[in-house]
């Protein structure tokens, strides 16, 4: 073997040595061309049955591509994964309900006999705490015998009722009884071929006053800033309301995949995927049908404000005036006060412009709606558009500003500033300080799920799905299926003797993450194998 001599390094100054990446850089590189998890979480994994233990690295499973790419584009990928597998089914993903099973026959008899039993000792007047633990712990039997639900799904309160006469500034919807079947009419065409046809829609907000290309107000002044952070705050409640007209025009189970995320206006707007179709004329009839009352005291006399502030009385765990002692009107007490003549705080519509597009299965535009829907998915709704002129961020500033003393939620800090105790006070609480989401300035308001999908879309969770990865990888790989039952789980803390700091399990998570693929390339191969293997034998055969 004959050595040769290595050359000397070249010469290179401080700046060429400091525009060199630095090893926790190309490690991180390294990791995100893989797909690796950036923040992978360590566990402890023990066999309940040997008492052997060993760490397992788990992905972060973050959905936003500034906190980990790799896992947020995961995440997308496998809703788009949830969206194509449920759009165009040709049968129902759910079987009828199958009736109870023998055992939970009997745990239903002996839970309807302790009801009975506590119901009566309570009419007596005595103890009936003893019944009270054995109804908890047949409730728990309920549930591991497979039953979803609660028996007995009492509220603490009765529940408010509201009128449900339809406002007369809306039109009349026509109403079908809703049939359970999920799938979409069938078509046929002239020459006898049959199709079954999906819809792609997408649903705006109302003007709020003339905008230019950039997103931004022609006349800030002029612009509907508290009407658009109202629509923001109830779009998801809106949404709602929306898809139970939807099914009772159609008179079937109407199911729909959707995304929401924010035009270059900042106004929410949400694209659907729905399973079978409408004619545009009984959308625009939905449309213009559908509104969402928001039943919330009236908050247009402002009571607090600056350093007058309510206080909190610890003895009482209520807010009081400072000035004069009072205590404040309490949640449901203001609610209470709305009489039946009294308008709603916020009645949120849609607006009337919408997109709808017929789509059919294995087509073109079937690909190119689900790269719509999943677009913005790796992103918060803040940064999706980036506001890049002073224009913008005045917009944004004017929208946050118009957002700061809103109320968000029924436990929001802002119901001081009107004399309302929110619900389930704390103390702490400062108006224009509220801490949820919808008050954040990358949520523009919008605090509610980026994704809805229906119950009945697929017939699966996103864990169903990803579980449904899995079993095909080892089941190409042959290998055996663990038992969850046989591990207990526990995450290692940074005091643990086992820990690993994060540059440590980074470089575990990229070599876990080459093993992953190279055993992902073999059950591909295999696969490929196996289909050809079939095609010759249909050849021979034939």
């Amino acid at each position: 073997m004959t050595m040769t001599a290595s050359r000397p390094p070249e010469r290179s100054t401080r700046a060429d040595r400091l525009a060199q990446p630095t090893t926790r850089d190309a490690v991180r590189a390294v990791a995100e061309n893989h797909g690796a998890c950036l923040r992978p979480i360590q566990l402890r994994r023990t066999n309940t049955d040997t008492g052997e233990i060993d760490q397992v690295l788990i992905p972060c499973r973050s959905t936003l591509a500034d906190v980990c790419p790799p896992c947020a584009e995961r995440a997308k990928q496998l809703r788009a994964a949830q969206c194509r597998e449920g759009w165009h089914l040709d049968t129902e993903p759910i079987a009828d309900l199958r009736p109870p099973d023998e055992v939970q026959a009997m745990w239903v008899e002996h839970r309807a006999q302790a009801q009975a039993d506590r119901d009566h000792v309570a009419q007596a007047g005595q103890d009936t705490a003893e019944l009270d633990g054995l109804i908890g712990e047949l409730d728990q039997e309920l549930k591991r015998s497979g039953l979803r639900g609660k028996a007995d799904p009492s509220r603490p309160r009765p529940r408010r009722q509201r009128s449900t006469r339809r406002r007369q500034d809306t039109p009349d919807l026509p109403k079908r009884k809703i049939s359970p079947h999920t799938i979409g009419k069938t078509y046929t065409a002239p020459d006898g071929k049959t199709f079954r046809p999906s819809m792609f829609i997408t649903l705006t907000c109302p003007s709020y006053g003339r905008v230019t290309d950039d997103g931004t107000p022609v006349d800030p002044g002029s612009y509907d800033y508290q009407r658009a952070v109202r629509d923001a705050l109830h779009f998801a409640a809106l949404f709602d309301r929306f898809i139970q007209n939807l099914r009772r025009v159609l008179g079937h189970d109407v199911q729909y995949f959707a995304t929401i995320e924010p035009q270059k206006r900042l106004a929410p707007h949400v694209h659907i995927a729905i399973r079978g179709t409408v004619s545009r004329a009984e959308l625009r009839q939905i449309i213009a049908a559908t509104y969402h009352q928001v039943w919330w005291p009236a908050i247009n006399e402002v009571r607090f404000d600056g350093d007058h502030l309510p206080v909190w009385d610890e003895a009482r765990s209520r807010y009081l005036d400072p000035a004069t002692g009072e205590l404040l009107t309490e949640w449901d007490d203001a609610l209470d006060a709305i009489g039946p003549h009294d308008d709603p705080m916020h009645v949120a519509r849609f607006g009337a412009k919408f997109d709808a597009q017929g789509v059919l299965a294995g087509s073109k535009d079937t690909g190119r709606c689900i790269g719509y829907l999943t677009k913005y998915l790796t992103k918060q709704l803040g940064d999706c558009h980036h506001a890049e002129t002073d224009t913008q961020r005045e917009h944004v500033d004017r929208l946050a500003d118009a957002l700061r003393y809103e109320p968000c939620s029924p436990t929001c800090a802002n119901w001081l500033r009107y004399g309302i105790e929110p619900k389930n006070p704390r103390p702490g609480l400062v108006p224009g300080a509220c801490k949820g989401k919808a008050h954040r300035r990358d949520h523009l308001g919008y605090a509610g799920r980026r994704v809805l999908v229906s119950r009945r879309w697929s017939g699966k969770t996103l864990a169903d799905h990803r579980a449904d990865r899995k079993a095909w990888l080892t089941d190409m790989l042959g290998l055996p299926a663990t038992d969850p039952a046989s591990y207990r789980w526990e995450q290692v803390q940074p005091a643990d003797e086992d820990y690993m700091p994060p540059a440590r399990r980074l470089l575990h998570s990229v070599a876990d993450r080459l093993r992953w693929q190279n055993a992902l390339t073999e059950a591909r191969r295999r696969a490929q194998d196996a289909l050809g293997d079939e095609l010759s034998a249909v050849g021979r055969a034939a």
